[in-house]
């Protein structure tokens, strides 16, 4: 979809979904309908950081959710469904994997579980991943992803959050059945993921917050967090990222003074963690500005 149609398109969805939600009787929920303001700042800060070219070419997908009130998210988005390889940052889905198991009494969370829990999304290790997603189980993870409560891969969507190989040198077992990946995610099923995540929905409103928990404190300072570093260093970031070699990938809930916001950005570009690093201060500068103030 060219850069132009696509944001003619969050504006119709706009104007279709723009129907207040009573917070009280309904479950919140993340479709596709963006916020016309937010979406037009997005198309700005892509144009100014020259990443324009790279949306078109679908070398860059984004999608940013004001979830300040989570009941009344705001989105903006290019190229939302367009699946992508997304190297560790699909570790995500093991750990949903590992609190599904949990919550059946299925796994025990002592301890050195949670220190490997910790060690596979802060500090991206793939021996813990590996050791993890065996014993969750490979076809066990992929089928959550699948079913009908999260949804997280959708054949309907373009696919979404997919692990069909372990983080070592063994062959792929799952490739996903649209793409042919065996690590991959599309940016709007990452959103999704910690849409569910913060408004308690991924296992339990309890187990949620505790995997929120271990998605903070990244110990890995590249790309989102390195360039919030700079704008805002006392920012609250949950976070989960990936690389391989032109394939750069990050995620995550960030907070700080009062706002709280998901931003998800997949790229293939040898140059894609500077543009990640550089696209985290736009997306920081656009869900903070007001609204009257974004060109």
């Amino acid at each position: 979809m060219n850069f132009k149609i696509q944001f003619i398109a969050c504006l119709i969805l706009g104007m279709l979904f723009a129907i207040p939600v009573d917070a009280q009787q309904q479950t919140p929920s993340l479709g596709e309908d963006c916020d016309p303001v937010l979406q037009k700042g997005l198309v700005g800060s892509l144009n100014f950081l020259k990443l324009d070219s790279a949306a078109d070419r679908k070398n860059l997908s984004v999608v940013v959710v004001d979830i300040t009130d989570p009941f009344s998210p705001r989105m903006a988005y290019v190229n939302p469904n367009e699946m992508m390889y997304a190297a560790s940052l699909p570790k995500i889905a093991i750990l949903l994997g590992a609190f599904d198991r949990i919550s059946k009494g299925e796994m025990n969370l002592d301890d050195a579980m949670l220190d490997k829990l910790k060690k596979m999304i802060r500090n991206s290790s793939n021996e813990a991943a590996t050791e993890i997603l065996n014993l969750v189980g490979k076809e066990y993870v992929n089928e959550l992803l699948q079913s009908p409560r999260y949804r997280l891969y959708d054949l309907e969507k373009n696919g979404g959050i997919w692990v069909g190989k372990e983080y070592d040198k063994s062959p792929a077992y799952d490739r996903d059945p649209l793409h042919n990946l065996s690590h991959g995610a599309t940016a709007l099923q990452v959103a999704r993921f910690y849409y569910l995540l913060e408004t308690g929905q991924l296992v339990s409103p309890e187990l949620s917050q505790l995997m929120k928990s271990i998605l903070g404190q990244p110990a890995i300072e590249h790309k989102f967090v390195k360039g919030l570093k700079k704008v805002h260093p006392k920012s609250r970031i949950y976070r989960k990222s990936g690389t391989w070699k032109q394939y750069h990938s990050d995620s995550a809930i960030i907070e700080h003074d009062g706002r709280r916001y998901i931003a998800v950005a997949l790229a293939k570009s040898p140059h894609g963690e500077k543009w990640l690093t550089q696209l985290i201060v736009a997306l920081d500068k656009l869900v903070c500005a007001p609204a009257s103030t974004v060109q």
